[in-house]
């Protein structure tokens, strides 16, 4: 007896020291981080092709969180990197591989809106949430097409959509617009809604245009210069809206205002276009009120200017991430664990979050940035904000 009740005690001490075994009762289940485990994280990210500028923005954004959080709940922080390559096809790919892994808590992406569209229906399906800093169609979080799992640091391309239309008629004074699309959610929902507004308005949409991606334009230009729109809004990834903008004078539209989106919101574009972009219009996300020293450490560690206007959502993404891994987490000795539908439901319900590109409070469809929309001007190669 004296044996079995020493061989008790024992088992009684060990449990105490090791910490009894979690029962998880998420119906998603739940991530376990042992000790001296990290807590691992992805981003889905445009890091390759033209586009890899808005990509590897977002992803500066991210490693930046990294490195002011330090650790989570004592654990370090993992970063897995998957490139999306802004299509479907490349993020559907990225999602399958993530959704493989399951360590991962959430995904930052993906990029553009094509991706994020199979990807946040994949990671879903995963149990997983993907939080984009920069997918704004608006088919993504409407009630129709929602994913449970997806989430957005990044405003909605209505609000873009109705501040290009109002800065057409309103600013611009146009009465007529052309648009051109190629076909993706991205594109083609922003330039319908558009000129949905602009009719709305009193405008008229002349030639709504599809051009397939790496289509050579000037045959579509010079249909649309036969109309002699006074805008032509072109909301294009680079490839396509460097094409554009390059060839809109050659095909007759010396007097028509080029105005496009935040596809085209980067260095890489002005670097390739030069002349030709000189006194456009871009819709975007307003920076002005982003705290300069976060410019400061994006700099110092990176060696130039941020190369586009995603860091600072990405940074948003990953801190409110932070923050609700840390707000699930339930503890269990060394171990940590995470409930993976308790963690998407904390992060749906982020209200009044202090971010650096604003202030963002979630919608039950993962809304969670207010509009912040603003029209830049290109002007020296630089991007001028000029109204509202």
């Amino acid at each position: 007896m004296k044996r079995i009740a020493l061989l008790v005690l024992i088992a009684s001490l060990w449990l105490t020291a090791c910490g009894q075994k979690f029962d998880c009762s998420d119906p998603l289940s739940c991530v376990t981080v042992g000790s001296g485990e990290s807590v691992t994280i992805a981003v889905a990210l445009t890091l390759s092709g033209p586009d890899a500028p808005y990509g590897i923005d977002a992803l500066r954004g991210v490693e930046l969180a990294i490195a002011d959080r330090g650790k989570l709940l004592s654990h370090p922080i993992e970063l897995i990197q998957e490139d999306d390559q802004c299509s479907p096809e490349g993020g559907q790919a990225a999602a399958e591989r993530l959704a493989q892994n399951s360590k991962v808590l959430g995904v930052i992406g993906a990029t553009c809106s094509g991706a994020s569209e199979p990807a946040a229906k994949i990671l879903t399906e995963a149990g997983m949430v993907l939080i984009s800093p920069s997918s704004t169609a608006a088919s993504l979080t409407s009630e129709k097409s929602h994913q449970a799992g997806f989430l957005r640091t990044i405003q909605n391309d209505k609000s873009q959509a109705s501040m290009v239309a109002k800065f057409a008629y309103d600013a611009l004074g146009a009465r007529t617009m052309a648009t051109i699309h190629d076909g993706g959610a991205y594109a083609n929902e922003l330039q319908a809604e558009a000129c949905s507004v602009f009719e709305a308005l009193g405008g008229k949409c002349v030639k709504q245009v599809l051009l397939k991606t790496g289509t050579n334009p000037i045959n579509a230009l010079k249909n649309i210069s036969l109309l002699a729109p006074e805008a032509l809004y072109y909301p294009l990834y680079t490839v396509d809206g460097v094409a554009v903008t390059s060839q809109a004078a050659k095909a007759g539209l010396v007097n028509t205002a080029l105005i496009s989106s935040d596809g085209l919101l980067s260095k890489d574009f002005l670097s390739q276009t030069k002349k030709f972009s000189e006194g456009m219009y871009m819709s975007g996300p307003s920076v002005l009120k982003i705290d300069a020293s976060f410019y400061e450490k994006y700099e110092a560690r990176y060696g130039e200017k941020p190369i586009a206007v995603y860091a600072a959502q990405a940074y948003d993404a990953a801190m409110m991430l932070f923050d609700a891994i840390e707000s699930t987490a339930k503890t269990t000795g060394r171990d940590i664990y995470i409930p993976r539908q308790n963690l998407r439901a904390v992060l749906f319900a982020t209200k009044d979050f202090q971010g650096l590109s604003g202030t963002l409070t979630c919608s039950p469809l993962g809304d969670c940035a207010a509009p912040n929309v603003v029209i830049y001007q290109v002007r020296g190669l630089e991007f001028a904000p000029i109204y509202p």
